[in-house]
This record gives C-alpha cells, sequence and structure tokens, in this order.
C-alpha cells in the first residue's frame, strides 16, 4: 500500500539517513531498500530521492563516492557521516520525545477516505485510510526509532 507525499513530508530525510546508516548504498539500492524494510509502505522515485541526497551531502551528514561495478558500470554510493549519525540520533530522539505524528478525526467535510495529520511542521490533509496512515505510522516508527 502506497503512501502519499504529504505523509512522509519532512520526514523523508530521516528516513534516508536510517537506511543509509547500515550500509553503504547507491541512490536506486536505496529506494529497493527503503520499499522492503517498509514492506512496500514508503517508496521513493528518483526525483524526490536525489535531491535528498545531494542536500544531506552537501550538509555533511553523507559523503559519497564513485565505484565501479562488474560490469563496469560507474555508481554513486554514500556513506553516513560521523555527524549525519549524530543528526540522526538527534532525530530519533526529538521523535521519540515528541511522538511528532498525531492522527486526526475524518472530518466531515472530507470524504470518508481523508484524514488529517498533525505533525510540528503543521496540519495535513491526506486521502488516504485511517488504516493506510495508522500501518505508515507503525512503519516509520519500526524503520527510524
Amino acid at each position: 500500500m502506497k503512501i502519499s507525499k504529504e505523509l512522509i513530508k519532512g520526514s523523508t530525510a530521516l528516513l534516508v539517513l536510517s537506511v543509509i546508516a547500515g550500509k553503504e548504498m547507491y541512490g536506486y539500492q536505496i529506494i529497493r531498500e527503503l520499499e522492503s524494510l517498509s514492506e512496500e509502505v514508503f517508496s521513493l522515485n528518483e526525483g524526490t530521492l536525489y535531491p535528498i541526497l545531494h542536500s544531506l551531502e552537501k550538509e555533511g551528514f553523507l559523503e559519497a563516492y564513485w565505484e565501479e561495478n562488474a560490469s563496469s558500470r560507474k555508481r554513486r554510493y554514500y556513506r553516513i557521516t560521523e555527524s549525519g549519525r549524530r543528526e540522526l540520533e538527534y532525530r530519533k530522539r526529538e521523535w521519540k520525545d515528541n511522538d511528532c505524528l498525531r492522527i486526526m478525526p475524518v472530518h466531515k467535510r472530507f470524504r470518508t477516505d481523508t484524514v488529517c495529520l498533525k505533525m510540528r511542521s503543521g496540519l495535513y490533509r491526506c486521502d488516504v485510510s485511517f488504516a493506510c496512515v495508522k500501518n505508515a505510522y507503525r512503519q516509520f516508527r519500526r524503520l527510524v526509532l
């Protein structure tokens, strides 16, 4: 079950750091690993992932390097830095301490398959079922915390 962008808005970098913290990976591998670990709840496309990777690299949370594989194809691998590990731990504590997501009751003016999410960064309306949001929240906590 795929989740809308609103649900993971603002938390995608945390998901990416969590996945890369386990091992060095290239972009497509990160996408597949995130899908696998979340039981296909979270799915990123390249257009979403690469700007996040570049931003994390610019902030000093990731390092990137090129490596050729057996088929002579170059791939850009990413690894988390010590600064990135500290940032990851800080964000994990922030989520644990604040429990940053609350699922709000469905408002009558919205369709029945719409829920509201209250996050630190604002209130979001998502056109997904309550069960879908609950599952995504469970998967996020499992992956990150």
